[in-house]
């Protein structure tokens, strides 16, 4: 699902009314029918007192569209325009007279106003600000923001909740709404997928108002939402006749004293995501862990008991992922320069490979087009260096993806793939997730993928995916905090199979 920037979802907008031969206000009812109709399905028999607080822009017209309709169908509901200024939009003086026409008038609150009660059982509908807000609320407008806050009404957000932006970090995070739910129009927004900004909007559910199709499909958007429809499209079946050879060869390098059950872990990924053969090269100090946990993979020793050196195989894998538990030994680095110079296979990084490569920023000049590498926020820090925010971040990101050609992977609650300016923000996953190993799980996954044929993107793409499916389907069955990161390689049979459910 595409998420466009605050000036494409104008054009959207534009470009729908003109082309369907609609006004405005047409538009703004068919938002508010998606918002009652939701809170009918949600509430069903129960009819809690409703606040809303409207701006006096478009927004705000939204607002008072949906209490007109909740007010027609027999729910207690209270308007509170927040009159922080003379100007109001078109729509909004048209929803607000035909509100009137009801026999119903609203409550204007500034400044000087008393602020109203409310109470713990109650619904708080913030239509105050828009997508076009470029400044933070100050004054009165802030301490009713607060003041909403910190009611026990449950907090609903039309569209965006007020005081966030859709293309900056916050100024002030106190000026804010914090909705337990938003309820967003069409297209989600890429601040609901940032760190700094998603605990704003809470739950999101996204409603479609009737946007133009060809319009969406057709424009370029600065990211995509991956769900399970795309991730479906990206799945490559298997031939009937297929075999071992048909899928590849991966080779994953890594593992020191002490820190071989990341690349055991690794190695047991790439094998349940389907590479066809998977060779572990370890120091010696893994050789029997490796036997004796995963005898389905072989295992390869460098002449070195306790972490790796320069090692020759008899055999060109199809992918290469290295650095997991691989430490930063000065042998250690100079197997990385070997692997970055040769390029002899398409090549993910990770852990102790991205801190390497961080501390020796002259291999990054040898990194081979479409390498993945896949750092934590504390590695992609070390590589980056410091950021401003959540936007300055990506913006780096991007510019580093762009001047090496690489894919860069950013874990998080949302994990986001940049690859050729576009950022892929993935929608699976859950806090049971946050375990030791479960990075390594991932970079198996990615490098298994890459070895059956994929490209780099898509197997970035696809492999967060299923990692985070399968890490919801452990979590439904184990919660939270009891999900290990090898409940991740047990469900991901399950996460291929709910690709199609």
């Amino acid at each position: 699902m595409k998420i466009f920037n605050k000036e494409k979802l104008k054009e959207a907008d534009e470009f729908t009314i003109k082309e369907q031969n609609i006004n405005s206000d047409e538009l703004m009812e068919r938002a508010a029918i998606q918002l009652f109709g939701w809170l009918k399905t949600q509430l069903k028999e129960n009819r809690p007192k409703i606040n809303l607080f409207c701006g006096i822009g478009n927004n705000g017209g939204d607002g008072l569209a949906l209490a007109r309709l909740l007010l027609n169908d027999g729910y207690e509901v209270e308007v509170y325009i927040v009159n922080f200024s003379d100007k109001r939009s078109d729509d909004f003086l048209l929803n607000l007279n035909r509100l009137k026409e009801h026999q119903f008038w609203p409550e204007f609150i500034n400044e000087n106003s008393d602020l109203p009660e409310l109470n713990q059982g109650e619904i708080v509908i913030d239509a105050i600000f828009g997508i076009g807000l470029n400044r933070p609320a100050e004054g009165w407008i802030k301490e009713l923001i607060q003041y909403i806050n910190q009611s026990k009404s449950y907090v609903i957000a039309v569209d965006v909740p007020s005081g966030l932006y859709l293309d900056k970090a916050p100024e002030d995070p106190k000026a804010i709404i914090k909705a337990e739910t938003t309820i967003t129009f069409q297209l989600p927004k890429l601040v609901f997928f940032l760190p700094e900004t998603a605990e704003f909007a809470g739950r999101v559910e996204i409603a479609d108002i009737g946007l133009d199709r060809n319009f969406i499909a057709k424009t370029a958007s600065e990211a995509l939402l991956i769900q399970q429809h795309d991730a479906q499209r990206l799945y490559k079946p298997r031939g009937k006749f297929s075999h071992k050879g048909t899928f590849g060869h991966c080779l994953v390098a890594g593992g020191s004293y002490g820190k071989m059950g990341s690349v055991l872990l690794a190695t047991k990924a790439a094998l349940r995501v389907g590479a066809g053969k998977v060779s572990a090269l370890i120091p010696k100090c893994g050789y029997d862990i490796l036997q004796l946990g995963i005898p389905e993979a072989m295992v390869i020793t460098a002449e070195n008991d306790k972490h790796l050196i320069n090692t020759q195989t008899d055999f060109t894998p199809e992918s290469i992922c290295f650095g997991i538990g691989a430490g930063k030994e000065e042998a250690t680095k100079h197997y990385l320069e070997q692997l970055l110079k040769e390029r002899t296979a398409p090549l993910l990084i990770d852990a102790d490979g991205i801190n390497i490569l961080a501390e020796n920023q002259e291999l990054l000049k040898y990194l081979p087009e479409k390498s993945i590498l896949t750092p934590h926020p504390g590695e992609l820090k070390r590589l980056l260096g410091e950021w401003e925010d959540d936007f300055d971040k990506l913006e780096k990101a991007k510019a580093f993806s762009l001047k090496y050609k690489v894919i860069l992977v950013i874990k998080g609650a949302y994990t986001i793939t940049i690859a050729d300016k576009n950022l892929y923000i993935n929608s699976t996953g859950n806090p049971g997730m946050a375990t030791a190993g479960s990075g390594d799980t991932l970079s198996g996954i990615i490098a298994g993928l890459v070895a059956q044929g994929y490209d780099a993107t898509i197997a970035a793409v696809f492999g967060v995916y299923l990692h985070g499916k399968a890490g919801d389907l452990a979590a439904e069955k184990l919660g939270f905090e009891a999900v290990i990161a090898d409940d991740l390689i047990q469900h991901l049979g399950e996460a291929y199979k709910s690709l199609f459910e």
